[in-house]
């Protein structure tokens, strides 16, 4: 069983801190992480809840089970809490279900860069399936059944799909349409969804007509979800994971909480407290929330027209920190300077202009290909007051530091394309 000693967006993230710390001047695209300020309200739900040292139950004390429950209900999908289950990140929840569901796993191409590997330590095959021209994070429906059929053929036992949306690392989202035709093939064929969709509340437009594929295929679909992007808690470890309510997804939840039992236990008490509040979104915290996806929304545009400007080929991000430029267009110029794929792409962006970027290799695309991910949302500072400032700013690309960032990223983006 070959798996990454350690997750490659999180080995970027170390070396761009260790160059950082010796001094170099370093845009660091390379990292998903929503670095803002914490939300204050989130602080004293912590404080509040320090003295919850105790075990509790497994999947979650009644109080974070109920506010997710009517979280869910909120966005179309009436639910119970016990159809829920806490955990320490949506990670934990991702890698329980690989390990107590059955069957090999069937991956969009690209896809965040952890899918893979926890389904290779669940001891499964892994299958992609490139994704529709429109956006990431689904396979194309088409393409899924085909694949579904030709994996079998080939002696797999292909039963689960992973959905993103919006999408890491294109930064895009699936239409209601995709999600329908998406949910007609796993009917067809009889596939379990896992909708990962923790990144649901940082649509850049409110009014996009989301759908999740629980809304269509209800005792087909688990949902995962978490607050590390919303609300800017990657460090504090919060997730949450919706079954279905017939009989296949009880037995799906209490294996998964069996698997709990077995390796974190449950989540944190203190961070209940805060997974309780925020899940039952008081007004205060779904304003800032708002807020932050409108930050995120105009920083990621900046970066896309950077990238359209520069000759890439790159899908609008709708949802999300991230943009995913395609520099074919350039192949003949980066040739001639030794780039012919995306490490080497990566690679000279970083040695060339102190731009950090992760090849989309890493997210299961093809190696050959000239793409990558850029992660916008470390734009905003480093420090709290430059995060200030750009969440405070009518036009945050206006703002002194993340201008400046920005006309970086232009002038190594701009310089690919020199002879």
């Amino acid at each position: 069983m070959a798996v990454r000693k350690i997750s490659p967006n999180l080995a970027l993230d170390h070396l761009v801190s260790l160059r950082q710390a010796a001094g170099e001047p370093i845009v660091h695209l390379g990292f998903g992480e929503s670095r803002l300020p914490v939300f204050p309200g989130l602080v004293e739900r912590l404080a509040e809840g320090a003295d919850r040292n105790s075990y509790g139950p497994v999947p979650g004390a009644p109080g974070v089970l109920r506010a997710f429950a009517e979280y869910c209900a909120r966005r179309s999908l009436p639910t119970d809490p016990d159809q829920v289950v806490v955990a320490p990140g949506s990670k934990a929840l991702l890698l329980a279900l690989q390990l107590v569901v059955p069957g090999d796993v069937l991956l969009a191409q690209p896809c965040w860069v952890t899918y893979a590997p926890q389904a290779v330590l669940a001891g499964k095959r892994v299958f992609g399936v490139p994704v529709p021209a429109e956006c990431g994070g689904v396979p194309d429906p088409d393409a899924l059944r085909e694949r579904v059929r030709q994996a079998r053929a080939e002696g797999g036992d292909p039963r689960i799909v992973v959905l993103t949306s919006p999408d890491n690392p294109t930064g895009t989202t699936a239409t209601a349409d995709l999600v329908r035709r998406i949910c007609a093939v796993a009917e067809e064929e009889d596939l379990l969804l896992v909708s990962d969709e923790i990144y649901r509340d940082v649509l850049h437009d409110p009014g996009f007509e989301y759908l999740s594929p629980a809304e269509v295929s209800p005792s087909r679909t688990v949902v995962i979800t978490g607050l590390s992007k919303s609300l800017a808690l990657g460090g504090w470890r919060i997730g949450a994971a919706r079954f279905p309510a017939d009989e296949a997804g009880r037995r799906m939840r209490a294996d998964v909480a069996s698997v709990a039992s077995e390796v974190w236990s449950t989540l944190a008490g203190p961070m209940q407290a805060v997974a309780e509040y925020a899940f039952d979104e008081p007004a205060e915290l779904v304003a800032r929330r708002d807020a932050d996806a409108r930050l995120h929304g105009a920083v990621a545009r900046a970066v896309w027209r950077i990238a359209e400007d520069a000759g890439a080929l790159t899908r609008p991000p709708t949802g999300g920190f991230y943009v995913y430029p395609d520099f074919e267009p350039l192949r003949e110029p980066l040739a001639r300077r030794g780039v012919v794929d995306g490490e080497t792409l990566q690679a000279h962006l970083f040695t060339e202009s102190g731009v950090a970027v992760l090849a989309g290799v890493h997210f299961g695309d093809d190696a050959r290909a000239l793409r990558f991910r850029a992660a916008t949302s470390v734009l905003y500072g480093s420090t709290r007051e430059e995060q200030h400032a750009a969440m405070a700013a009518a036009d945050p690309t206006a703002v002194p530091h993340v201008a400046e960032s920005l006309a970086a990223i232009e002038q190594a983006f701009t310089k690919l394309s020199a002879g």
